[in-house]
C-alpha cells in the first residue's frame, strides 16, 4: 500500500498565506526554464503554505510536471488559472476569500476544457457531489499515496474522470438517501446557526407553523428525533457546518 502524502506542518503563523502567484522560481524544482517542454503544467491551490509547497515539490520531483503557479485561495486561483492556463489545476475544497466549489465553477465558466482535481480533507457525500457536478474531473483526500496522486492527475490529463472507491461508495450510498428540498435545506441550515423556529419562519418569511411542518419532514428523512440529532447528522452528510 502507498504511503500517505505527508506535507502538512505547523510553521510561522505569518507563513501561513504565502504571496499570490506565480511563485518565484527557487520555491520550485526544477525552474520553468529548466523544465521539460512536455512535462504538464501544473497549477496548485490550498491555503496552507508548507502543504502546498510540499505538493508542488512532491509533484515536480519525477519531471512529468512542473508546477507553473501555485495560490492561497480560490480566488487566487481562478485569477491564476485565467493568466497560466494550466494542463492541470490540484484545488483544495475549503479555502479562504472563495471556496473550492465556487472556484471549480468559476474556472469553468471561462474555461469548459479545465482538468481540475479536488485534493481535500472533507470526504461527505455533499461535498463530493457538489465538486463533481461544479465540474472537477477527480476527487482525491489528502491521506492518497503519491503513486495514486501521480496516477490519478495522468489520467485527468489523458482526458478520463478518476473517483477512487472509497469516493465512489460515498456517492452510492448518498443515491439511496432521501433528498432534502431547498426549503428543508435551508431550515436544517439555519437550525445549525442556533436559530429558534420563530426566528427561522421570519428569516425565511414563512409562519411558524410551516417551519414545524419542514423540521418533521426533515426528522423523517433524516432518521432522527431531535434537533441535535438532526444537525448531527447533517454535518456529517455536509448539509450544514457547524463550529
Amino acid at each position: 500500500m502507498a504511503a500517505p502524502l505527508h506535507l502538512d506542518g505547523s510553521g510561522d503563523p505569518a507563513d501561513v498565506r504565502a504571496e499570490g502567484v506565480p511563485m518565484p522560481q527557487s520555491e520550485h524544482a526544477p525552474t520553468r526554464e529548466a523544465a521539460d517542454p512536455a512535462a504538464r503544467r501544473v497549477l496548485v491551490a490550498d491555503d496552507h503554505a508548507i502543504f502546498r509547497r510540499g505538493l508542488a515539490a512532491l509533484i515536480e520531483d519525477g519531471g512529468e510536471f512542473t508546477v507553473v503557479g501555485q495560490a492561497a485561495d480560490g480566488a487566487e486561483a481562478v485569477r491564476l488559472h485565467g493568466e497560466l492556463r494550466p494542463d492541470l489545476t490540484l484545488l483544495d475544497l475549503r479555502m479562504p476569500v472563495m471556496e473550492g466549489v465556487e472556484a471549480v465553477r468559476r474556472i469553468r465558466a471561462a474555461a469548459p476544457e479545465a482538468r481540475i482535481v479536488i485534493l481535500t480533507t472533507f470526504d461527505t457525500d455533499e461535498d463530493i457531489e457538489r465538486a463533481l457536478k461544479a465540474g472537477a474531473k477527480a476527487y482525491l483526500l489528502k491521506d492518497v499515496g503519491e503513486e495514486e496522486l501521480l496516477g490519478c492527475l495522468r489520467a485527468v490529463a489523458a482526458g478520463r474522470t478518476y473517483v477512487p472507491p472509497t469516493v465512489a461508495a460515498k456517492l452510492a450510498e448518498r443515491l439511496t438517501q432521501v433528498q432534502l428540498t431547498q426549503r428543508e435545506h435551508a431550515v436544517l441550515k439555519l437550525m445549525a446557526e442556533g436559530l429558534p423556529n420563530k426566528a427561522i419562519a421570519d428569516r425565511l418569511e414563512i409562519s411558524d407553523a410551516t417551519v414545524k411542518v419542514h423540521i418533521t419532514n426533515l426528522f423523517q428523512k433524516l432518521q432522527v428525533a431531535s434537533r441535535t440529532e438532526a444537525i448531527a447528522v447533517g454535518a456529517r452528510r455536509g448539509l450544514v457546518r457547524v463550529g
